[in-house]
């Protein structure tokens, strides 16, 4: 066996194919990832999020779907503790849809608003005994999934929410941690463990109990100081188009406080290069489920998690403004 097919069967087990399979549909060297992670821009993605004015990651989405990065295929907007208004939030998402289509950007579905709560742990502790939510991001999920997943191209879930739907969508159809890669802006990391807490993933523990012991997981925990994205001072250089008009109306709303950057996750699949140091790891649930604290991720170097923990994040601005203003970007319009 060469040394690039060796590669590529290592590649089918990383991803959980079987090497017979997975070796008559991977082109041996065309297919391999492209940075560290297991996917890459050529996936198909899935973005999760509630809250539409802290961050960029739909921007940030829209753009790369339109400049070489992974096409977006549907996005999911859910009510949380922290944005309650799960109306007012879905409002907001299509507003930035509408904005960036108006602007010449192709392909950009509209929003699914999806309402599931927050998932209860059984009385006997087994995950398969969870009672599904049967929402409708979960349903988003495995339609997705089953229409555009290949087996060595699955569908990436961006999940800059809770991890509800995903853990729904598995309770629902076992089969679609087959089909997809979750990567999320989530939780800590503190040499040389992770842990699945806040941001995002102290909203519903029992769902990263779930997500992070069935599917491929990859977890985003570093993260930026995104007002450096679009500064005060860079708003008079934004483009003359309605995405150009709507960046500058949301930026004097996005958070200052780095957690909040969710387009880490959109970045770590989209610019292979963001994602500059990863860990290997699997959950610890040896100290059984804890309602008190995070999921610690503790290294292991077949495991099933991916643990972003450094990145390049000058390459988000300079990629932004670069997106911003090529004509390219809009349909050859300017």
């Amino acid at each position: 066996m060469t040394a690039t097919r060796r590669r590529a069967a290592a590649l089918c087990l990383a991803l959980g194919l079987g090497v017979a399979g997975c070796g008559k549909t991977l082109d041996a060297g065309r297919d391999l990832p492209h940075g560290l992670l297991p996917v890459d821009e050529r996936n198909p993605v899935i973005l999760e999020n509630d809250g539409w004015s802290d961050n960029w990651s739909g921007e940030y989405a829209a753009l790369l779907a339109n400049h070489g990065g992974p096409p977006l295929a549907a996005i999911i907007v859910d009510g949380t503790k922290y944005w309650p208004d799960a109306g007012a939030n879905l409002n907001g998402w299509n507003r930035m849809v509408q904005a960036a289509r108006a602007s010449g950007l192709d392909d950009l579905p509209d929003a699914t608003m999806s309402m599931g709560a927050p998932l209860a742990r059984p009385s006997d502790g087994q995950i398969d005994s969870t009672v599904p939510n049967h929402s409708a991001g979960a349903q988003v999920i495995l339609e997705v999934s089953r229409r555009l997943s290949l087996p060595w191209r699955p569908v990436v879930v961006l999940a800059n929410a809770p991890l509800t739907n995903l853990a729904d969508a598995y309770l629902i159809d076992h089969t679609v941690v087959d089909r997809v890669v979750v990567v999320a802006a989530l939780g800590s990391y503190a040499a040389p463990n992770g842990v699945m807490g806040g941001p995002n993933g102290d909203l519903d523990l029992w769902a990263n109990w779930i997500v992070a012991q069935r599917f491929r997981y990859v977890q985003v925990s570093a993260y930026y100081d995104q007002t450096t994205d679009v500064a005060a001072d860079d708003v008079s250089s934004l483009p003359a188009n309605p995405l150009g008009t709507w960046m500058a109306g949301k930026q004097p709303n996005i958070f200052k406080v780095t957690t909040a950057s969710d387009q880490v996750s959109v970045l770590a699949v989209g610019l292979p290069a963001f994602a500059v140091a990863v860990n290997r790891a699997v959950p610890d649930i040896s100290g059984g489920f804890d309602t008190m604290r995070g999921l610690p991720l503790v290294p292991a170097s077949d495991g099933n998690v991916w643990l972003v923990t450094q990145i390049a994040a000058p390459l988000a601005a300079s990629h932004l403004w670069q997106w911003l203003l090529d004509p390219s970007t809009y349909g050859g319009r300017d």
